[in-house]
């Protein structure tokens, strides 16, 4: 159970725990065909086919809206047809890629949600659920077949996880097991 906690923490890296560390530090551009900043409510929303872009990370949606509490942490919601995201893995050559019907994450929390038909694929590995969080203090992933707070029929909305074992580098001793961990793998015809 533990391999298959750890796959999904891997295919779920796009959260900055596991994600290009140095993006944090750099300035973030956002691109929309509108804007209107909202000083009083300390929010900012995005609409018409809005990238942002920060480091090797990149979104697009829709629509975003960036809310700020007093302590300066933000809450961002991106809705879109759909919203996409993209970003590079910490200290190795692999990218991480999403997409979702709309996405939101805590700043102070560091947890980042998932909703209607998402999909996080990393390498070959791949999580595709109708909700998928990953909570980055605890590092805890949750997928799940139906929206938050209801419940799927029996015949669709199951999430599917694939395991394969990685293909060892060196082949085993006698009678010994390959020591690498299992990963996930794309299954054909999954969007």
């Amino acid at each position: 159970m533990r391999l298959v906690l750890v796959a999904l923490a891997s295919a779920l890296a796009a959260a900055p725990a596991l994600a290009e560390r140095a993006d944090r530090e750099k300035e973030a551009v956002v691109v929309a065909d509108k804007w209107l900043g909202d000083d009083a409510n300390r929010a900012s929303i995005f609409e018409g086919n809005v990238v942002i872009t920060q480091g090797t990370m990149r979104i697009t949606a829709a629509k975003v809206t960036i809310r700020e509490d007093k302590e300066r942490f933000k809450y961002y919601v991106a809705s879109g047809a759909p919203v996409t995201f993209r970003q590079k893995r910490d200290k190795v050559d692999e990218w991480i890629e999403g997409v979702a019907e709309r996405a939101e994450f805590d700043d102070k929390e560091d947890v980042l949600k998932l909703f209607n038909r998402a999909k996080v694929k990393s390498s070959q590995n791949e999580i595709v659920a109708e909700y998928i969080t990953y909570d980055m203090r605890r590092e805890v992933a949750e997928a799940v077949g139906a929206k938050p707070g209801t419940q799927a029929p029996e015949s669709t909305g199951r999430v599917k996880v694939i395991i394969v074992p990685q293909k060892a580098t060196t082949p085993p001793g006698k009678g010994e097991a390959p020591r690498d961990a299992p990963q996930l793998k794309r299954e054909e015809g999954m969007k």
